[in-house]
């Protein structure tokens, strides 16, 4: 599984330096360009080890993505960008042996409980059924 998703994260790496121009080396580039259609990436690196990997990179139209992982297949990451009515929008999240657990303010999230609800499952835990 481990081999399987660091395959996988230096495909997207990979793909995203060849879509956007990078110039390879991890060199940083002075063209700060919001044109999506001609952003490059302005830092690529990428450490690939028996026991995990690290990768960052970033790009002239605010792309910015890393991860980190173990040999255990646990991973750590973070992505953002600029959506289209200007937000910042960033998300960080974990991989592990209970799935994937993404964090943002731009996730959706329950609505609270109502309290009738809490009152009636209270009530339901401090008196179990007889059978």
């Amino acid at each position: 599984m481990f081999k399987f998703v660091v395959l996988c994260t230096l495909i997207v790496a990979a793909s995203a330096i060849s879509k956007f121009g990078g110039r390879g080396g991890g060199g940083h580039h002075s063209s700060a360009s919001t044109d999506d259609a001609h952003a490059e990436v302005t830092h690529f690196a990428s450490d690939v080890r028996a026991d995990g990997f690290d990768y960052t990179f970033d790009t002239t139209n605010a792309i910015h993505a890393a991860a980190s992982g173990n040999a255990n297949g646990d991973i750590q990451g973070d992505f953002s960008w600029i959506s289209p009515e200007g937000e910042n929008v960033a998300v960080q999240y974990v991989a592990d042996e209970n799935g994937y657990q993404p964090s943002s303010d731009v996730l959706p999230t329950p609505h609270p409980i109502p309290e009738a609800i809490l009152k009636a499952l209270e009530y339901i835990r401090t008196h179990p059924s007889k059978e």
